[in-house]
Formats: C-alpha cells, structure tokens, sequence
C-alpha cells in the first residue's frame, strides 16, 4: 500500500508556502528576488508612518481612556487559555 502524504497545514497561509516552495523546486528557477534597495525604502516608509501615528494617538487620549486601554489589554494578556 502506497505511503500516505503528510496532512497540510491547517493554516492557509501555510499552505500557500508551501503550495509555491514545491512549484518553484519542480520548475527549476529560482524565485524571484526583490532589490535591497526597493524593500529598504518600503521599510523607510512604513517606519516613517509608524513614528508619527503612536505619539500622536496618545497625545489624543485622556489618561482615563489610557487606562481603560491598558487594563483591557492586561485582561487580554493574562485571561486563561482554553
């Protein structure tokens, strides 16, 4: 009797990886890559947007609404896993 396959990930985004990582190993060309230049100015961009828009989001909340953002987020945190 033939050996079975191993399951796929219940994750899709997993298995999309892998979906692509077998096509590219039957194919025979390798991926294509992205300059360091491209992704370095993409970083530079999504950090540029990152930097401003935490300060700025506190700098609108009051205390109170702080601390309702934070408990919530230690309940969150510290909530029993099921």
């Amino acid at each position: 009797m033939p050996k079975r396959s191993s399951r796929p990930p219940a994750d899709p985004n997993k298995a999309a990886k892998r979906l692509v990582a077998r096509i590219v190993e039957l194919s025979g060309e390798p991926p294509e890559e992205i300059p360091p230049d491209v992704s370095a100015a993409a970083a530079a961009l999504g950090r540029r947007g990152g930097l401003k828009g935490g300060p700025a989001r506190a700098k609108k909340l009051s205390a109170a609404r702080k601390r309702e953002i934070a408990r919530k987020a230690a309940r969150a945190r510290w909530k029993p896993k099921p």
